[in-house]
C-alpha cells in the first residue's frame, strides 16, 4: 500500500496494489515541462480501482489539454494528483512525487528525450548533497 498527499496536505490518497510502467515520461517534452514546471517528472500507472482519494476530493479541479484526457490537481496548492484518459478508464497516471511512501517499483525509461530541455543532461555526473549545496550554507 502507498500513501501520498498534495503540498498543502488537504488531498490525501492511497494506492492498494502495484505501480506499473514507471517512466520519466511525457515530461521531457515541452508541453509537459510546462505542466510540471521542471525538466521532467516521474509517472506511473495505477489501476483505477486501486486508487482512493481519502480526503480533499472536493478540492480537486481538472484541466483538459486534449479531448478525453484530464489532469486532476489540488485547487488550493496546485499539486498534480493524477491524470485520467477516457480511452483507458481502467487505469490512471500518478505523479510519483505525490507519494510519501517508498516505492519498490523502478522507472523503465526516459521518454521524449529529443525534446528535453536544453539544460537537462540525463547523463550528468553532478555532485550530490544531502541538503543544500555548500555555497548556500
Amino acid at each position: 500500500m502507498y500513501a501520498g498527499q498534495c503540498l498543502c496536505g488537504e488531498v490525501k490518497v492511497q494506492i492498494v496494489g502495484s505501480i506499473t510502467d514507471i517512466i520519466h515520461c511525457h515530461c521531457h517534452c515541452s508541453l509537459c515541462r510546462k505542466n510540471s514546471g521542471t525538466a521532467f517528472a516521474t509517472n506511473g500507472f495505477v489501476q483505477s480501482n486501486a486508487f482512493t482519494i481519502l480526503t480533499g476530493e472536493s478540492l480537486l479541479t481538472t484541466f483538459s489539454f486534449k479531448p478525453g484526457r484530464h489532469r486532476h490537481f489540488c485547487s488550493r496548492c496546485g499539486s498534480p494528483i493524477y491524470s485520467s484518459n477516457e480511452q483507458d478508464p481502467s487505469r490512471i497516471r500518478v505523479r510519483l512525487g505525490l507519494l510519501d511512501s517508498d516505492i519498490i517499483e523502478r522507472p523503465l525509461s526516459h521518454n521524449f528525450v529529443t525534446s528535453k530541455a536544453n539544460w537537462e543532461d540525463l547523463d550528468a555526473n553532478l555532485p550530490r548533497y544531502q541538503a543544500f549545496e555548500p555555497s548556500r550554507s
